[in-house]
C-alpha cells in the first residue's frame, strides 16, 4: 500500500488514459499489420507497465518486461529504442511459444524511463520444421523456429536491419512478418509518446502515485470482494492434456492444490505439485520464472467469477494488483510447468488453458459449485500448399463454447484471447484456394445442463487444390467437463471426407474436392439438465442449438412438431425425466466418455470428491 495521498479524480484520468493508450496501440497494429493472424484474427495483445515492471492495465493479459530489463538495464535505455524477444526460456515465463513475438518500448520523461509499452502476438511463420512454426511432433525447441533472446531491434530510432533480415529470411512468409514487426514497433512508439504526454501534463510524482493507487485498488478489491468468498482450507483438483504429439494418447496431469488462509498476507497458495513430468512432445509451458508472475496474472481472471453479479465481474480488471495475493509453488525442474531447455513448447496452450479449468474446478469444489463449467476455447487449424500466386499458409484460431454458469448458459464460439475472431469467409475465399461451404454452430455440442454449455463452431471447407491439413488441438478425446450435475460438452473433431483426424496433425494430405469438417468443443453444462425448463429446451431446438433427439436424450424433454413450431408434451416429459433422474443421476463433475479410455491420472476418488 502507498502512503501518498492522491487526487481520486486524477486517478480516474490516469486510469482512463492508460486504457485509451492500450486500445489505441492495438487499433494501430490491427490497421497496419500484414498477416491474417494479426490483422484479421487479432491474435495479439498490448500492455502498459510502469518503471517497476508492474502491469497497469487490465483489459487483457500481456507478456513481461522483466527479461528486457534483465539484459538491458534501464539506465542504458534511450528514446527511440525498441526491444524484441521470443525466446521461451529467456522470457521469464512471459512467452509461451516461439511464434509469439514481443516488442517493448520504454517511455521517457525528462530523460528517465518511467514506463513501458509492449505488444506481443502470434505470427504466421518464424521458421522451423513445418509451415506455421508449430510442429505437432516436435521433440526439441530447435525444430520450432528461430529463437531470439532479448535484443535491441531499434537503437535510438534506427532499425537493426541485420536482425530484421535474419528474422525475415527464416520465415516462409517474410513480407507478412516484416509488415507485422513494422506495425508493432511503430504502434508501441506511438503509445510511448502518448504516455510521455501524460507525464508531461501532470508530472512524474503525481502520475506514479496514481499508478500505485490503481494497483492497490485491485489488490484490495480482489481480497475483499472475491477471495473472502472462498472458504479457508485445502482444496485439490486436476485435469489433463490428452496427447503430446509423440507418445500414444494418455493423461498428462496438471494438478492444483489450493490453500486458502484469509489471515495471511498472501491468502492464496497455488501448489502445482503432482503435475506430470515434462512431455516428449510440445505441450510443455515454461511457467516457473519470476516467481510465476505471468501465471498469476493469467489465472487470476478466473477469480472474477466469484463477483456478486456478472456486471460487477465485467468491471474488475486484472493488473499487477493480483500478484501479492497469490503464492505459487512449483515442482522441481522437469515437469509440464517446469520444463528443461530445449523441451518443445509450441502446443503449450494444452497446459495453460487447462490450468484455467483446473483453478475453476478447485474453486467449484471449494464454493459448492459457484464457478463455470469447463471450456476449451482455442485451437489452431489450417491448410497450406501452392496457389497461382505461390506458396500459401492459411491458419485459423477457432474458438469454442464456454461453460455454463450458475446464472446463465455458456457463450457460443468465443476465444480466450480478447477481441480475437475467426477469419472472414469472404476474405478467406478470395485469398486461398478453397470454399467455405458452412460456418455455423455445432448442434448439440454444448454440455447439457440447467444452464447449457456454449456451442462450438461447425465449419466445412472444400479444397479447390491439393493441400496439406494441420491441427494443433486438444480435447479431441477428453470433453469439457460439466459441474454441479451438468454434463460434459462434445469434444473437438475434424474429418476429411469422413475420415477422423487426430487433434495433432502436421501435414495430412487433402485432395482437391475433399471437404474438411471441423467441429470445435462445446462448453460443459452447469446443473442437472432435467432442471432446465422444458420451454427453454424447446427454444434451443427452434434456434438450432439442440436437436429433437438431443432434447429427448440429454434433457428428457419430449417434443413434437417442426423446428419452426416446436411443441412440448408436458406429461410425457415429466414421466421421462423422472425415469432418467433415477437411471442417470448427475455427478458433481462429469468428464464425459473419453476419460476412462486413457491412463496416467490419479484415481477419481482422490480429486473428484467435494
Amino acid at each position: 500500500m502507498t502512503d501518498r495521498t492522491v487526487d481520486p479524480v486524477l486517478v480516474e484520468i490516469v486510469e482512463g488514459t492508460l486504457a485509451s493508450v492500450e486500445m489505441e496501440v492495438e487499433t494501430a497494429i490491427a490497421r497496419t499489420a500484414r498477416s491474417p493472424m494479426i490483422r484479421d484474427a487479432h491474435d495479439f495483445r498490448a500492455g502498459i507497465h510502469d518503471a517497476r515492471l508492474r502491469k497497469l492495465t487490465g483489459r487483457s493479459y500481456s507478456a513481461l518486461v522483466q527479461p528486457i530489463v534483465r539484459d538491458f538495464p534501464i539506465g542504458t535505455m534511450r528514446p527511440g529504442d525498441v526491444f524484441f524477444h521470443n525466446d521461451v526460456y529467456l522470457s521469464e515465463g512471459g512467452i509461451g511459444h516461439l511464434p509469439d513475438l514481443c516488442v517493448t518500448v520504454p517511455v521517457f520523461h525528462e530523460g528517465d524511463v518511467v514506463a513501458f509499452v509492449q505488444a506481443f502476438g502470434h505470427h504466421d511463420d518464424i521458421g522451423g520444421a513445418v509451415p506455421g512454426s508449430m510442429p505437432s511432433h516436435a521433440r526439441s525447441a530447435f525444430e520450432e523456429g528461430l529463437m531470439v533472446p532479448p535484443i535491441k531491434l531499434w537503437d535510438q530510432g534506427v532499425p537493426n536491419r541485420a536482425a530484421l533480415t535474419i528474422m525475415t529470411r527464416n520465415s516462409r512468409m517474410p513480407d507478412s512478418l516484416a509488415g507485422d514487426l513494422d506495425a508493432e514497433c511503430s504502434a508501441c512508439l506511438m503509445g510511448a509518446r502518448r504516455l510521455g504526454e501524460l507525464f508531461d501534463r501532470y508530472g512524474r510524482e503525481a502520475v506514479e502515485a496514481c499508478f500505485d493507487a490503481i494497483i492497490d485498488k485491485t489488490t484490495e478489491t480482489f481480497r475483499r470482494e472475491l477471495l473472502a468468498k472462498i472458504p479457508e482450507g485445502v482444496h485439490v483438483w486436476e485435469d489433463y492434456a490428452e496427447h503430446d504429439g509423440v507418445d500414444e494418447p494418455r493423461l498428462h496431469t496438471q494438478r492444483i492444490t489450493l490453500t486458502v488462509d484469509h489471515s495471511a498476507d498472501t491468502p492464496l497458495t497455488i501448489d502445482f505439485t503432482g503435475t506430470s513430468l515434462q512431455a516428449k512432445g510440445p505441450i510443455n509451458h515454461a511457467g516457473d520464472y519470476a516467481d510465476g508472475v505471468f501465471l498469476k496474472k493469467w489465472l487470476a481472471p478466473i477469480l472474477r467469477n466469484l463477483a456478486d453479479t456478472p456486471e460487477r465481474m465485467a468491471e474488475l480488471d486484472v493488473n499487477e494488483g493480483v500478484v501479492p495475493l497469490i503464492k505459487m509453488v512449483f515442482p522441481e525442474k522437469g515437469t509440464l510447468l517446469t520444463p528443461i531447455f530445449p523441451a518443445p513448447t509450441n502446443a503449450r496452450t494444452f497446459v495453460i488453458l487447462r490450468l484455467l479449468g483446473v483453478l475453476a474446478g478447485v474453486l467449484a469444489k471449494a464454493t459448492g459449485g459457484r464457478m463455470p463449467a469447463d471450456q476449451e476455447t482455442i485451437r489452431y487449424t489450417g491448410v497450406y500448399g501452392e496457389s497461382d500466386d505461390g506458396p500459401y499458409l492459411m491458419r485459423e484460431v477457432l474458438g469454442g463454447g464456454s461453460g455454463g454458469r450458475w446464472y446463465a448458459d455458456g457463450e457460443d464460439t468465443i476465444h480466450v484471447v480478447p477481441d480475437s475472431r475467426n477469419i472472414p469467409v469472404e476474405f478467406a475465399e478470395a485469398r486461398w484456394p478453397f470454399r467455405v461451404e458452412r460456418l455455423g454452430l455445432a448442434v448439440d455440442s454444448g454440455g447439457p445442463g440447467e444452464f447449457r454449455g456454449g456451442l462450438g463452431y461447425d465449419k466445412h471447407i472444400r479444397m479447390l487444390r491439393d493441400a496439406s491439413f494441420m491441427s494443433i488441438a486438444d480435447r479431441s478425446i477428453l470433453s469439457c467437463w460439466g459441474v454441479n450435475g451438468g454434463r460434459a460438452g462434445r469434444p473437438f473433431q475434424v474429418t476429411v471426407d469422413g475420415v477422423e483426424m487426430e487433434g495433432l496433425v502436421d501435414d495430412f494430405p487433402v485432395r482437391a474436392g475433399q471437404v474438411i469438417r471441423i467441429r470445435t468443443t462445446g462448453g460443459g453444462g452447469w446443473g442437472s439438465p432435467y432442471d432446465r425448463p422444458a420451454e427453454r429446451v424447446a427454444a434451443d431446438v427452434r434456434d438450432g442449438k439442440v436437436s429433437f433427439e438431443g432434447a429427448r436424450e440429454d434433457y428428457g424433454v419430449v417434443l413434437s412438431g417442426t423446428a419452426d413450431e416446436v411443441v412440448v408434451d408436458a406429461e410425457a416429459t415429466e414421466r421421462l425425466r423422472e425415469r432418467l433422474r433415477q437411471a442417470r443421476p448427475g455427478a458433481f463433475f462429469d468428464r464425459g466418455p473419453g476419460y476412462p479410455k486413457l491412463s496416467g491420472g490419479l484415481p477419481h476418488a482422490e480429486v473428484d470428491t467435494v
